[in-house]
């Protein structure tokens, strides 16, 4: 797993409490830790019963506390270890939270290390149930969650399932990638765009020929999904318009498309009043002037195919009445790369265009690396070597935060 900028340093303590699922607690410790975040684990009586405290010490390569009245760690004050752990946390997350910890936490109860941690503990909570049978959806449980949401707390809701018992129902706690995600969410409330509304496109649309082909590009979407993630990052509330068949960030609200023109209808629809609107769809110039309405069959002459101009969404976003604060686009280009984007943001009145070299055989379509050069309206140039996607989106949401500060100024 690569870093990730906002959980770098960042002190997060991990609760873990006795449930079977305890074995994913071990992996999201694990990835918190290659991301960049310092782990710190408590481990209750019951959930040294399914996993040691060795194996939490060996992923996180830091001390793990299970006991009240003694440190691990000498550089912990001994007699409130506890309120050290809480008070020097950016986060608290319970992962997984049996029924019985959700009912002390609820009625206050402070009898081990991690429920006295978790009443000093000035930090968000975030906890994760995982539960068998239908303790979950029992009216106690249910009303013991509600307390902690009012409180404040961030619900992490359990999947549906088999439990252990051979049951199936609500209760076993999310993969890694979901729990990982939340945790994000709830780091990234206070961020430089929170409160703010940010529309990303991403993928590359598909122009129908018949019932079984179509006319498309090579983008896959990783470019603009590591955008919307970066913007989440960054506390923004976003909408994530693609046709691309990624997994949705975690926060994000998905709008599916496919064509040209229902990404335009989508853009002009979502991006109408919106801080900003970052285009990172591959959008088709032409798609086929008719749909033929059964599969045409092969033949022995040439097929020709009649072309129709696409609407340029780009020149709609100028025209909008509400038109997106800060408006960000996409130049690919094989040739003259700097010359062809200068031309596309002027034309188009952008404010910030990610300008990528598609004759490149190390980045771009595909690849989880791309290179490229960002200009401003200022006239001001960023040139990016060869990056992760994730880290050339942090960079360009970074612009878009000052575009959106500057604007509001």
């Amino acid at each position: 797993m690569e870093p990730i900028a906002l959980l770098k340093d960042k002190r997060i303590v991990l609760g873990v409490t006795g449930s079977i699922a305890v074995y994913k607690a071990i992996d999201l410790a694990s990835k918190l830790t290659q991301a960049g975040a310092l782990v710190d684990v408590m481990m209750t009586e019951a959930a040294q019963q399914f996993v040691t405290p060795l194996a939490f010490q060996a992923v996180t390569g830091r001390a793990v506390y299970t006991d009240m009245w003694a440190s691990a760690d000498s550089a912990l004050p001994t007699h409130i270890a506890h309120v050290a752990l809480g008070e020097g946390a950016d986060l608290l997350v319970i992962a997984p939270m049996t029924a019985n910890s959700i009912a002390k936490l609820a009625q206050g109860l402070a009898d081990d290390l991690l429920s006295v941690t978790a009443l000093a503990a000035r930090c968000p909570l975030v906890f994760a149930p995982a539960m068998d049978g239908g303790m979950y959806s029992h009216p106690a449980t249910q009303a013991n969650i509600t307390t902690l949401i009012e409180r404040g707390a961030t619900l992490i809701e359990p999947d549906e399932g088999r439990f252990a018992s051979g049951l199936v129902g609500k209760g076993r706690l999310p993969d890694t990638p979901t729990l990982i995600g939340q945790i994000r969410r709830a780091l990234a409330r206070s961020g430089p765009l929170a409160g703010k509304r940010i529309v990303v496109t991403a993928g590359g649309t598909r122009e129908p020929l018949d019932p079984v082909r179509y006319l498309t590009n090579r983008s896959s979407g990783k470019q603009g999904y590591a955008v919307a993630q970066a913007a989440l990052d960054a506390g923004a509330e976003v909408v994530l318009i693609s046709s691309a068949s990624l997994q949705t960030p975690i926060g994000a609200q998905l709008v599916a498309v496919d064509t040209a023109q229902s990404l335009h209808d989508a853009v002009l629809e979502h991006s109408a009043g919106a801080d900003a609107l970052v285009m990172t769809a591959a959008v088709a110039d032409y798609r086929p002037a008719t749909q033929a309405q059964q599969k045409i069959k092969k033949s022995d002459g040439d097929l020709s195919l009649q072309l129709a101009r696409n609407p340029d969404i780009l020149l709609a976003v100028k025209e909008m009445a509400q038109r997106p604060k800060a408006v960000v686009g996409f130049a690919a280009e094989s040739e003259n790369l700097l010359a062809n984007a200068q031309d596309k943001l002027v034309r188009k009145g952008l404010d910030l265009l990610v300008a990528n070299d598609i004759s490149a055989t190390d980045a771009g379509f595909a690849s989880d690396y791309n290179r490229v050069t960002l200009l401003g309206r200022d006239g001001s140039q960023t040139a990016i070597d060869r990056s992760s996607k994730s880290a050339i989106a942090e960079v360009i949401v970074e612009h878009l935060s000052s575009l959106i500060v500057k604007g509001s100024a």
